[in-house]
């Protein structure tokens, strides 16, 4: 199959000639041990998603390389506007972008196409889905689930369930440290006492621990008096 062309271009040109404009030194000081950055700003990437969303998105995700990361990132945004019908088919582009994530923010870019509205419709498929991503023995795949997770599922329904993977998930990766700590985080702003709860009786990793409570603590929303109390709960 001939490669994919948008603008009269390959999208490794279209990608090149947006590095242009973009920030490569500091993009890459963001990246630690990620090679093949460009440093593409984040909306010319998104607007480049929604003009081949609009064109022919199935001979793009046919012919797409990952090569540089940006690349990888714009996969993500493509599959993010798309709308489609069939739940199952739409999962299994997620799937396939999930498993060329490589880097924190490939993998935090990326939102289901109808965000929430699309999640409440398919509610307890999309959280099968992110179940057997949380289940993951690789990294970026676990972060997906837990940063997916607690973009959608920090909710009455979901709050337990959400607290119980959390202490199941075990990885030696500092993104699924760093997810883990941010969604106790969300999860105590929303749901304090539950979370509180949890934080006094868990399995989690001391630096998992100890990140969820300093993200506690500096959380606009969190009143004085917990933050206190939460400081006191530091693990030495």
């Amino acid at each position: 199959m001939s490669e994919y062309h948008i603008n009269g271009q390959t999208v490794k040109e279209n990608l090149l000639q947006l590095a242009n404009k973009g920030n490569k030194k500091f993009t890459e000081t963001l990246h630690p041990g990620i090679d093949h950055i460009l440093g593409i700003r984040i909306p010319n990437l998104r607007k480049l998603a929604a003009q081949i969303a609009k064109d022919d998105w199935q001979g793009y995700l046919q012919t797409t390389d990952t090569y540089y990361m940006e690349e990888r990132m714009l996969q993500g945004m493509v599959i993010e506007q798309l709308k489609m019908d069939d739940v199952e088919a739409y999962l299994s582009l997620v799937k396939r972008f999930v498993q060329v994530i490589n880097s924190w923010s490939v993998c935090d870019t990326f939102d289901f196409c109808g965000k929430q509205r699309f999640v409440n419709k398919n509610k307890e498929r999309v959280w099968l889905f992110l179940e057997e991503r949380m289940s993951s023995d690789k990294e970026y795949e676990i972060r997906f689930g837990v940063v997916m997770a607690m973009a959608h599922y920090i909710d009455e329904a979901y709050i337990d369930r959400i607290l119980q993977w959390m202490d199941r998930i075990d990885h030696e990766g500092y993104y699924v440290k760093m997810a883990v700590a941010w969604a106790l985080s969300t999860c105590y702003i929303k749901f304090p006492q539950q979370t509180l709860a949890y934080l006094r009786q868990n399995h989690l990793d001391v630096f998992t621990y100890n990140k969820a409570l300093q993200k506690i603590v500096e959380s606009f929303r969190v009143s004085p008096d917990d933050k206190e109390m939460i400081r006191g709960m530091k693990r030495k």
